[in-house]
């Protein structure tokens, strides 16, 4: 009853989608009209970014409209399942295995409908050869044997594996007129900019952006560029190709918008917060400066120091170890050589018990806690002088707005709170005359 209930609101929907994929190509149109239509024709599909981070890079499928078998199916590569044997293991090692597989087109369609993402459909002006070509080729990309492949974010993914098919059966045209054009873009510069939509987004921006490499800010081409679906609707609707007479004829016969959501367009740029990670790290640094002055005159800013400290370091300590291992022990290669370790330094995570044990006056934390936390600052403003250099291209200027300020408002509480600390706390209830003596 449900299938019915779908399939009922997709033709709704969707009739025009129908009459553009059964129409038959003008240039390609039989002698007799009367004649039965069973010519191949392939339409793509771009659906535009839905909500959750999985989904903010859009999505693509082909859909293959066969009036000889009845078939509508659309073929895509972006099956995964939460389920699989080892799933969050395998994608933290970046060795995610998807699979392709076909549903009907209608369906399909009205999925990313009921989601509020647009589609848009593109019937290609193939030869009959060429389509049939492409047929098969999905119809055997779908077998059991053949379904599963190694993702990659950016290299390899839904929309460059229906890049690379319709590479193939056009003779390689799509790759000529784009692989030696530069797109003025980097995989980091797409990232942010579909990653940054809404402050919602924040921490998976942030997340995200200080874990990839300097891979990730290697100028692209457009041929590159299409890991991202909208970027081959667009190449996929500038290309022109040969007709049976050699005349080159745009690659899309004919589009149609299929459903526009409501959710705002993808945004043109990349957001502009570098600025607020500048005040945030500078109202961070700030602010542990203040608790530790404060750490010395009473309990509430003794605990105020301790808490944010601690916290802090646990984040920069944790995601330090987190670079670290991406980078040596899995296959995310865009997250190799990330400079971003010398802003997020493992080195953190002992100064997690020293720095809190300090403000409470502890003699013991106070040599180690000065040397590491001297040396995570260190740390910091190598990463930061690092930038003059010609080879080190990485563009992570948002990490280190965020973290220096802190580490070094660390380094110096460390200094200060080691130097003044008395060597013996006293009770909160001693008298006056004896914390004089014994205050420094």
């Amino acid at each position: 009853m449900q299938v019915r209930t779908l399939a009922l609101r997709a033709a709704l929907a969707l009739a025009g989608a129908a009459t553009l994929a059964a129409a038959p190509l003008a240039a390609q149109a039989p002698a007799q009209p009367s004649a039965p239509d069973t010519a191949i024709r392939i339409v793509l599909l771009t659906m535009g970014p839905g909500d959750p981070v999985w989904e903010k890079f859009g999505h693509n499928a082909l859909w293959v409209h066969d009036p000889a078998t009845g078939s509508e199916k659309a073929y895509n590569y972006g099956m995964f399942d939460f389920r699989q044997e080892n799933f969050i293991l395998n994608f933290a090692r970046g060795r995610m295995d998807y699979w392709m597989e076909g549903f009907d087109a209608y369906l399909t369609a009205d999925h990313y409908r009921q989601l509020n993402r647009s589609v848009w459909a593109q019937e290609l002006n193939l030869t009959p050869a060429q389509a049939r070509r492409v047929a098969e080729l999905l119809r055997r990309n779908e077998l059991p044997e053949n379904r599963f492949y190694r993702y990659d974010y950016y290299r390899d993914n839904c929309s460059t594996r229906l890049r690379d098919i319709l590479d193939q059966v056009l003779g390689g045209a799509l790759k000529r007129a784009t692989e030696s054009q530069a797109s003025g873009t980097t995989y980091r510069w797409h990232t942010r900019r579909l990653m940054g939509q809404g402050a919602a987004n924040g921490p998976m921006f942030t997340a995200i952006d200080f874990g990839l490499g300097p891979a990730a800010d290697r100028p692209i081409s457009r041929w590159e560029q299409m890991f991202l679906p909208m970027k081959l609707h667009d190449e996929v609707a500038a290309l022109r190709v040969p007709d049976a007479n050699g005349r080159p004829v745009p690659l899309v016969v004919r589009e149609q918008t299929m459903f526009t959501a409501t959710r705002p367009p993808e945004p043109a740029r990349p957001p502009g917060w570098l600025g607020g990670y500048v005040l945030a790290g500078l109202a961070l640094a700030g602010v542990i400066v203040a608790l530790g002055i404060a750490s010395r005159h009473g309990a509430a800013g003794r605990f105020g120091f301790a808490l944010v400290t601690s916290l802090w370091l646990l984040f920069a300590g944790t995601g330090g170890l987190i670079l670290l291992g991406l980078w040596t022990a899995t296959d995310h290669a865009i997250a190799y050589r990330n400079e971003n370790i010398l802003q997020l330094s493992p080195l953190a995570l002992p100064l997690v018990l020293l720095i809190p044990a300090l403000g409470y006056g502890a003699r013991w934390a106070g040599k180690w806690a000065v040397r590491l936390a001297f040396a995570v600052a260190a740390l910091s403003v190598l990463g930061l002088l690092l930038q003059v250099l010609p080879w080190i291209d990485q563009a992570n200027g948002h990490a280190i707005a965020l973290a220096l300020p802190a580490n070094l408002a660390i380094a110096w509480a460390a200094w200060y709170l080691a130097a003044v600390s008395p060597d013996v706390r006293l009770p909160e209830k001693a008298p006056k005359a004896q914390r004089k003596r014994l205050a420094v």
